[in-house]
């Protein structure tokens, strides 16, 4: 575009003209820094950069619009993976729909595409009578607990009822950690036997990171998906097993439901195991005390969406789960999505429907629902699959304290949802998921 200058030396239409042009590339530049085009999820090519013209050609993916700056944050392979730009230096690589199913790994920073540099630890699997056993004693007492109350009801005499409602009150009132140092002995035993019946092979994309972290003396919060029938697969976590490095692998634990705690003899054996309740005081005081944990955000929700119909479908109650992100932001606590390969299928089940059902699920903390797993056993031990968890890389949130805004919810809530998935993308091959796709809702 050029300007025609009026040979009369009329400055009064030069600079008419001149006005208008500017009015024009503003006009412009505002259309490109809104237009739907440029959403979150996108793949762009950097251009016509001069301070980092090492960047011109490099592709990545839009974050989101700081519009205070009028710049796309763009993750890429380069600059410590964040990269601000006008939208004039970006250009749209793809058409249609927004990429964000579409991420691969080449999306992401060299230190977790890098496959040379994870760190993959694996165990033989042993399903053999030892293993079983351990299981049976940790998982086994769902159908051990329900078998109980059949007995209690429908068989026992008056003296056998007297003694199991004795045994039963006084795992109620006795603490959840009885008898001390003797059930954490024995729950690192049925964590390492665990560990052989279900083959436990884990693959921590940026162990470096998590060093980092430990010395930092964070907490960081492993974001653990799906949840599927039971989340059994957490255990990976356990300290006892040493998967992940320094402190963080000591502090180890799994923060589920708070019913299991409500449950006679269940709260001892889940306790012995390095778990704790998932409510906000224990949430929020590990994280303050600089103690990391896993825990499962899609909850219960997740089981109520199952569907035999969909089999290729992997289905995550994650869109509204905002709460951990909000207080992660509070302390300055940095989000590692996690996924766990080969859960679903550990058992058969016979789910109830409707949206009773589903207020029910969320009073008690947990869904009412029949399931079997080895042996056609109702409520028993789940089948020997061999469990394959990968931890990706950690996503550091800046500490913004009680005053907690809305918009750095959404924002980092959004990239967890685009690492997660990524991180699913980049494993599903090698774990055997690939006809499988992530759906989350």
């Amino acid at each position: 575009m050029t300007i025609e200058q009026n040979n009369g030396n009329d400055d009064e239409d030069y600079d008419e003209q001149l006005d208008n042009l500017l009015l024009r590339v503003q006009k412009i530049g505002t259309t490109l820094g809104n237009d739907n085009n440029m959403e979150a999820g996108r793949t762009v090519q950097f251009r016509g950069l001069t301070e980092s013209s090492h960047l011109n050609g490099t592709r990545g993916i839009l974050e989101y619009y700081v519009e205070d700056k009028q710049r796309w944050s763009v993750r890429c392979d380069v600059d410590n993976g964040i990269v601000n730009a006008k939208v004039d230096n970006l250009a749209l690589l793809d058409d249609g729909e927004p990429m964000i199913k579409k991420i691969s790994s080449d999306s992401f920073s060299s230190s977790v595409t890098d496959s040379t540099k994870w760190k993959v630890q694996e165990c033989p699997q042993d399903c053999g009578l030892i293993p079983t056993l351990a299981v049976t004693l940790w998982l086994g007492w769902n159908g051990i607990v329900v078998c109980i109350a059949v007995y209690l009801l429908f068989i026992a005499n008056n003296i056998e009822r007297m003694v199991i409602i004795g045994l039963a009150t006084m795992s109620l009132i006795l603490p959840a950690h009885f008898p001390g140092a003797l059930g954490y002995k024995i729950g690192d035993w049925i964590m390492r036997q665990a560990e052989k019946y279900f083959g436990l092979k884990t693959v921590i994309e940026d162990e470096e990171d998590l060093i980092r972290h430990a010395n930092e003396n964070k907490a960081v919060i492993f974001a653990f998906n799906p949840h599927d029938m039971l989340p059994y697969a957490v255990f990976a976590f356990a300290p006892t097993l040493k998967r992940l490095p320094g402190k963080i692998g000591k502090d180890g634990t799994c923060l589920m439901s708070s019913a299991i705690f409500n449950i006679p003899f269940l709260r001892q054996v889940y306790t012995w195991v390095n778990s704790l309740p998932v409510d906000k005081k224990t949430f929020l005081g590990r994280l303050k005390r600089g103690q990391s944990f896993a825990f499962v955000p899609g909850g219960v929700q997740e089981v109520i969406m199952l569907d035999p119909n969909q089999p290729k479908d992997v289905v995550l109650y994650l869109k509204n789960r905002k709460g951990f992100v909000k207080l992660a932001l509070a302390t300055g606590s940095p989000i590692v999505p996690v996924f766990g390969f080969h859960l679903d299928g550990s058992y058969g089940y016979w789910l109830p429907k409707g949206k009773l059902v589903e207020r029910l699920s969320r009073t008690l903390g947990f869904l009412p629902l029949l399931f079997w797993g080895r042996w056609m056993i109702p409520f028993g031990i789940p089948h020997p699959k061999k469990i394959h968890v990968v931890v990706g890389s950690a996503i550091d949130v800046p500490n913004e304290g009680e005053d907690v805004s809305q918009e750095s919810i959404e924002k980092y809530h959004a990239i967890f949802l685009k690492e997660l998935e990524a991180l699913f993308e980049r494993h599903k091959e090698e774990a055997g998921y690939g006809h499988r796709q992530l759906k989350i809702v």
